[in-house]
């Protein structure tokens, strides 16, 4: 096992005087994140309330060197200030010697269809930071120079989406990283760089009502860099009992995991959930499965104060 978890490190290192970007981040609970893959999400499905929603995931749990990544995603509808939806996400990952940062700020605008839905036209502006701390343990006492040593650099990042929203479905087109920003330094006399990829992301989810006294919410969500394909498929039970709402589920990865989802709102504005991802790719014989967990909290904008205006001259 120890041997496996060394060429693991080393794999998600990606410690190369060239660097490709890696897949986007994985979250089993995507439908929580929607906002920083897609920002024509950005408030559209909100109603004068600001949400803000933290995930952390721990990837193939007792794996040196796997992934571990943090969201932070802060969304709201202030269509009574002006027209559209605001948002800031961020998120880090950290794989191997490697660390990403990213940090964007989204706006969407809103354009209604009908009585049908309404459709979200978003932009996100930011910043990509990565770097790599390398600990090379050599076979021999003397430094090999080919190397890398550890460095940073940061770069612009934009993102972009079109997102549906009805009144029972959802569907989204996006992708990040518009600018495939280079990311280089040169250390010690050596160059190294990080190239960012262009992903894309298709979206969709349908919510099911009336179904054994409660609901049922369906989504999926496939993602690509145009060189490997992965898809999420996820179905939730959600059940309401004296105004707190519970909810389990089960997700599925393809050539990743199987996942159990678990969820609970003691209060209409504000959602605690954990799921355990099942391996069952090659690593299922080391990893102990990946832990996430989220919460969101939301709460409703202040009502405008009205002001009143007399004529003197009816005083």
């Amino acid at each position: 096992m120890q041997i496996k978890n060394v060429v693991l490190i080393l794999f998600f290192s990606l410690s190369l005087t060239g660097l490709i970007a890696q897949q986007d981040k994985l979250i089993t609970n995507f439908m929580y994140d929607k906002m920083s893959i897609n920002p024509g999400k950005t408030g559209i499905d909100m109603d004068n309330s600001i949400c803000a929603t933290s995930i952390y995931r721990n990837q193939w749990d007792k794996v040196n060197g796997a992934p571990n990544s943090a969201v932070l995603n802060i969304e709201g509808n202030f269509s009574r200030l002006f027209k559209g939806g605001l948002g800031l996400a961020f998120y880090h990952d950290a794989i191997g010697f490697s660390r990403q940062n990213n940090l964007l700020l989204n706006y969407s605008y809103p354009i209604q269809i009908g009585n049908v839905g309404v459709l979200g036209l978003g932009l996100g502006i930011g910043i990509i930071n990565y770097g790599i701390e390398p600990n090379w343990v050599p076979p021999t006492s003397t430094t090999d120079p080919s190397l890398p040593t550890g460095f940073a650099a940061t770069n612009l990042d934009a993102n972009f989406g079109a997102y549906f929203q009805g009144k029972d479905f959802y569907a989204g087109l996006s992708s990040t990283h518009l600018s495939e920003s280079l990311l280089e330094k040169s250390v010690a006399g050596l160059d190294q760089n990080y190239q960012t990829a262009r992903h894309y992301y298709l979206m969709g989810g349908k919510t099911f009502d009336d179904v054994l006294n409660g609901k049922i919410d369906a989504q999926v969500l496939m993602r690509t860099d145009l060189v490997k394909l992965s898809f999420d498929l996820n179905a939730r039970y959600f059940y309401t009992l004296n105004d707190q709402v519970l909810y389990g589920g089960l997700s599925y990865r393809n050539s990743d995991a199987i996942a159990v989802l678990f969820g609970y709102s003691p209060i209409e504005r504000f959602t605690v959930g954990y799921s355990y991802d099942i391996t069952i790719n090659k690593l299922s014989s080391v990893s102990r499965g990946s832990h996430e967990i989220l919460f969101k909290y939301c709460f409703n904008l202040p009502e405008p104060k009205m002001t009143y205006s007399r004529n003197p001259r009816w005083l």
